[in-house]
Order: C-alpha cells, then sequence, then structure tokens
C-alpha cells in the first residue's frame, strides 16, 4: 500500500471519531438540560421549604400523578394516620383567640412553584402560642379550599406556614369567600405570574400578612400533616373559623392559574379538637 493511501485512511478515521464525539455531547447536553428543566420545576412541598430531595418523584393534582398515587410515588407518609386536609365535623367547638401574631412587613418575593402561588416571608414575623414561637416561612393559596367545614369547601384557602426553632411547623389556615374586594390582598393578586419560574421580588411592593387574617381570629385547632407530598406529620394546625372575603374577581383570577390544586380531605380516624 502507498504511503500516500495510507494517509488518507488516517485522515478518514480522524474525522468519523471527531464527528461521532460532537453528536454524544449535543446529546448528553440535551439531557442534562431536561434534568434541569425538571428540577426547576421543584417537586417540593409546598409547605416544607427544607426538603432537600426535590426531583424525587413527579406529583399533581389530576390523573397518575394525583393524590390518591402520591404514597406509590414514593411519599410514604401521605398514607399515615393523621393526613390533612380534614373535614371539620358538626358540632365542633371553635378555640379562643388566643394566638399572638407578630407579623412585620414584607417584601413581595413571589413565585408560582408549579403547585400554586407562593409568597416567601422576609425573616422576623412570627406566631405565639401553646408556648412555643413559629417563625413564619412562606404563604401560598388553593383552589378549592383543602378542609372543608361541615362537609363544605371555601372558595379558596390560604395558608400560612411556620416553624419553630426546634423544627416544629404551625399551619394557619384562612379560609377564603366571594363578597368584597380586599384590598389586603391587592399587591399579591396584580403580581401573580402565571407561569412557572423562580422567586421574583418586586421592587417598592411590601404585604402585611396581618392583614390578610380575619378580623375575628378564633380557630379550630387539631394535628395533621402538610397538604402536598412528602405530607409530613407532626404540623399543628390552627384553622381560622371566620373566612376573608375576596371579590369573584379577585378568585377568579387565580383560578385562571390554578383551578384544581387541592387535596381531598382525609380520613380523621382518633384525633381530637383541642
Amino acid at each position: 500500500m502507498s504511503l500516500k493511501l495510507k494517509k488518507l485512511k488516517v485522515f478518514a478515521f480522524l474525522g468519523i471519531f471527531i464527528i461521532s464525539a460532537i453528536l454524544v455531547s449535543g446529546c448528553t447536553d440535551e439531557t442534562n438540560s431536561q434534568d434541569v428543566e425538571n428540577t426547576h420545576l421543584g417537586e417540593v412541598s409546598d409547605e416544607d421549604e427544607h426538603t432537600e430531595n426535590v426531583t424525587e418523584h413527579h406529583w399533581g393534582y389530576e390523573g397518575e400523578a394525583g393524590p390518591e398515587h402520591w404514597a406509590e410515588l414514593g411519599y410514604p407518609d401521605c398514607s399515615g394516620n393523621e393526613q390533612s386536609p380534614i373535614d371539620i365535623p358538626v358540632g365542633t367547638s371553635l378555640h379562643s383567640d388566643d394566638i399572638s401574631f407578630n407579623y412585620n412587613l414584607t417584601a413581595l418575593n413571589i413565585v408560582n412553584n408549579g403547585h400554586s402561588i407562593k409568597v416567601e416571608y422576609d425573616e422576623g414575623s412570627s406566631i405565639e402560642v401553646e408556648n412555643n414561637t413559629y417563625q413564619l416561612l412562606q404563604l401560598h393559596f388553593h383552589y378549592l379550599s383543602e378542609n372543608t367545614i361541615m362537609g363544605e369547601h371555601s372558595d379558596m384557602e390560604m395558608h400560612l406556614v411556620h416553624q419553630s426553632d426546634d423544627g416544629e411547623y404551625a399551619v394557619v389556615g384562612v379560609m377564603m369567600e366571594p363578597g368584597s374586594e380586599n384590598s389586603a390582598y391587592a399587591p399579591i393578586w396584580e403580581h401573580m405570574p402565571a407561569e412557572v419560574g423562580d422567586v421574583e421580588t418586586i421592587s417598592g411592593v411590601n404585604v402585611s400578612a396581618v392583614e390578610l387574617l380575619p378580623e375575628n381570629r378564633t380557630y379550630y385547632r387539631f394535628d395533621g400533616s402538610f397538604t402536598t407530598p412528602p405530607c409530613t406529620e407532626g404540623v399543628k394546625w390552627f384553622l381560622m373559623g371566620t373566612p376573608v372575603e375576596l371579590s369573584t374577581e379577585q378568585i377568579d383570577a387565580f383560578k385562571v392559574i390554578y383551578s384544581n390544586n387541592y387535596r381531598p380531605v382525609q380520613p380523621l380516624n382518633d384525633r381530637e379538637f383541642y
């Protein structure tokens, strides 16, 4: 074989090798991009901001990813004995208004996380109840309400999620019903992101969580769980007995983004109301 022919074969082999390497690299980049997209969707509980494995399993509110399948998807706590939400039975007594709300203003740190509209609260706000202090972490919304009272849903429900220094969680639930326009919610409603994305801090806009609460703050007190995966139990629930009003337009504006992000009520089992 001539030297010239040998050189041509070597160059041809090198060309094939380089093209193959480029194709493999392209496939790898595409796979990595998809992984990043899945991570961005955030398979993290709307309540539990400290879940470490945020890409474990996909969950949602319909079909094979819906609430009845959460335990099968790798969240065994979702089949526990003290799950939330629940139905408040007829004749349940309201607890006295004894929660001390120490809420400051927060910048509007808002996100559509793929499951709800959430406001991440600045540090420094808390509640004091049952001889413990719980820091306010975030608040978010559900349509319809997750908890029911005597079998009836409210149009929406807000959850204010707190955690104590010793790791205990407390959720204050607020039912939301049609009525007059509620100006306290306007800063949130005017900036609700329709698309899933990252947390955005809206310059010059503040929110006061205390103004989002009803004036009458008697509540139903029970133990339960997060209402989204991983459905962690041992959560103290304080569900306000008096709803707040939103206008029909405000409720419809949220419904355009999320028209079904509520978990059905769970068995009460042997739980008691305090």
